[in-house]
C-alpha cells in the first residue's frame, strides 16, 4: 500500500468517524492500539500507525496488502469493537 493512498484512506475514515459522535471514544481507543509505544522517538514525531502493521491488517481483511480500505468496513469494525468493549465491561 503506497503511503499516499494510506494517508487518503486514513482521512476518509477520519471524516466518516467525525460525523458519528457515538464512535468517537471507540475510535480513539482503537487508534491508540495501532500506534507504536515509542512513536515520539521516530520522525515525523506523530502518533501514526505503523505502515507495515496496516498493510498486514489490510492483507488479512481483503487478501491484498494493496487493496483500498472500505470506509464502511472500518465503521462496522468500530461498531463491533464498541459492542465487544461494552460486553466485556471495558467501556
Amino acid at each position: 500500500m503506497r503511503d499516499g493512498r494510506l494517508v487518503l484512506g486514513m482521512f476518509a475514515v477520519l471524516g466518516a468517524v467525525l460525523v458519528r459522535p457515538s464512535l468517537w471514544a471507540t475510535a480513539v481507543v482503537e487508534a491508540k492500539r495501532f500506534v507504536p509505544d515509542d512513536w515520539f522517538r521516530q520522525t515525523p514525531f506523530l502518533p501514526l500507525p505503523d505502515p507495515k502493521m496496516l498493510r498486514f491488517r489490510v492483507a488479512t481483511q481483503y487478501g491484498d496488502p494493496e487493496a483500498r480500505v472500505v470506509v464502511g468496513d472500518v465503521l462496522a469494525w468500530l461498531r463491533w469493537c464498541k459492542t465487544e468493549n461494552r460486553r466485556r465491561g471495558r467501556d
